[in-house]
């Protein structure tokens, strides 16, 4: 193929030097030059035109087999795409089963857990209730049984003194003791009857107060889980 455009060139020249006719466009060309040029170039051109050919024959068949070779990797690149999509997926999806369960198992221990605390408070409340209604009773009556006893004895007192009438006013000042006596004894039992049934209702309170921060706890720590695997991983106590 050189030569080819070798020859060209050299014909060019020699048309392009070659001297001109009067009066026309026309040129004087040295016949025997040009023919041996055209002699060369129709030489050498079938043997270039020959190669050329082979290098386009093996350049589509050099595309071709590109082609076939792009289409044979991406055909196995999405195999591998596919492939590898389907085992991210089933993985979530295992991940995402097992994050539910873990979720579902902890909002039921926590329920149950509060359901438990919630059960023993009442039944404690309800024992320090009676327990106190009892006792309150009993030094009540007890307070009452000490009040008749005073005033029966101050009666019987009274009774007694009235007959002497040097003693009268002095049975008067006692008897009234007797009374304001057993008036401050009954008053005296009352109050330690409150400060008992007082300090059992604070003891039921602070056991109250260690159950809702054991459920608080529980419900911080649910929503402390990440919420994976759609709506409803955390439970709200307080919807609830």
């Amino acid at each position: 193929m050189y030569r080819v455009f070798e020859a060209l060139d050299e014909l060019v020249t020699i048309v392009e030097e070659a001297r001109g006719v009067p009066m026309t466009s026309s040129c004087v060309v040295p016949r025997g030059d040009a023919l041996e040029l055209l002699d060369d170039i129709r030489d050498a051109l079938p043997g270039e035109v020959d190669d050329a050919q082979d290098v386009l024959d093996k350049r589509d068949e050099i595309v071709n087999r590109a082609r076939e070779e792009s289409e044979t990797a991406v055909t196995s690149a999405n195999a591998e795409a596919e492939r590898t999509l389907a085992e991210a997926t089933a993985e979530a999806e295992r991940l995402v089963a097992e994050a539910r369960a873990r979720a579902e198992q902890l909002h039921a221990d926590a329920i149950a857990e509060a359901d438990r605390a919630v059960a023993a408070g009442q039944a404690e409340y309800r024992d320090l209730t009676e327990r106190s209604r009892a006792e309150s009773e009993r030094m009540v009556q007890a307070g009452r049984d000490a009040y008749d006893r005073a005033v029966e004895e101050g009666r019987h007192e009274q009774a007694r003194l009235v007959a002497q009438t040097e003693v009268v006013q002095a049975a008067h000042g006692e008897a009234a003791r007797i009374v304001d006596e057993a008036h401050a004894e009954a008053d005296r039992q009352r109050g330690d009857c409150d400060a008992y049934v007082d300090g059992k209702l604070a003891e039921f309170s602070e056991l109250l107060s260690t159950t809702l921060r054991t459920v608080d706890s529980g419900r911080n720590h649910l929503r402390g889980t990440p919420g994976i695997g759609g709506r409803g991983a955390v439970y709200d106590y307080q919807a609830h």
